[in-house]
């Protein structure tokens, strides 16, 4: 053979073995991360058209059960989910037995306040009925929130796993009861006040910016990611992940949000 068509024989053949690697890539599965319905799912969604551009699909899946997304990414229905904070996933690990691993953080949906009848802090009458979400870790939340508001006082060392049995002042004698997450908003017009997570303020209508108080970007609660112990360094996940946390979708949430959902990169 021909000296000179040998090589040129042999960059064909790479060149030809990436091809086929390309197309291999791109007939693979997407990604399926898993997602609470709400605002949490347009930032992802964003982040799989920068994630597109590269050559990397990527399907967002939503929920309306909090506890869904967990039990799909343990089944292997998914690879990753981004919907929930560091407590929340803790708690399902140990309650339920999912061998999932915390990924970095993403951002901070903060919990508010929310009434429909008051519109300041101090106007919320005595022995008003207060509502909070029913679910261990976001129960805590909301206790702290209201302590946060000057209307109730904790125990010392009042912690993630916080209950209304730590409650140890209530000057007002609110009536705390404690709902599904999901019903919070409407509970409103049963209830003086309520905490609520912001996936389910903005899906209900509420205005963010219309709460009587708010979390800061210093709240314990930030959003994680959480994928399977075996899967959990997927090249394609941890690429996907560093286009989320990327400056564009950043600029993204600042220009949806108006600093209602806060990055923490």
């Amino acid at each position: 053979m021909n000296r000179t068509v040998r090589p040129f024989l042999a960059v064909a053949a790479l060149v030809a073995a990436g091809l086929m690697n390309t197309a291999s890539a791109q007939g693979a599965e997407p990604l399926k991360i898993g997602v609470s319905a709400g605002p949490y799912g347009e930032i992802l969604t964003f982040a799989a058209g920068l994630a597109a551009k590269e050559g990397l699909a990527v399907k967002i899946v939503e929920f309306s059960d909090y506890n869904a997304p967990d039990a799909a990414l343990a089944q292997g229905d998914l690879d990753a989910n981004n919907f929930q904070h560091l407590p929340f996933l803790q708690n399902q690990i140990a309650k339920r037995g999912y061998d999932l691993v915390a990924g970095p953080t993403t951002i901070v949906t903060p919990m508010g306040l929310y009434s429909k009848t008051v519109a300041t802090l101090g106007e919320l009458p005595a022995g008003a009925t207060v509502a909070i979400p029913n679910d261990p870790t976001n129960g805590a939340r909301g206790l702290f929130l209201l302590a946060k508001a000057g209307l109730i006082t904790l125990k010392d060392g009042a912690d993630i796993a916080t209950t209304v049995l730590d409650v140890v002042g209530n000057p007002k004698n609110l009536k705390i009861v404690e709902l599904d997450a999901a019903q919070l908003p409407r509970s409103l017009d049963d209830v003086a006040a309520a905490t609520v997570t912001l996936n389910y303020a903005v899906l209900s209508g509420l205005d963010p910016k219309s709460a009587l108080l708010r979390e800061d970007e210093k709240s314990k609660w930030a959003l994680v990611w959480a994928t399977r112990r075996d899967n959990a360094n997927d090249p394609r996940i941890k690429h996907y992940i560093d286009l989320y946390r990327s400056d564009a979708v950043k600029a993204f949430i600042a220009e949806r949000f108006k600093g209602t959902i806060l990055p923490t990169w």
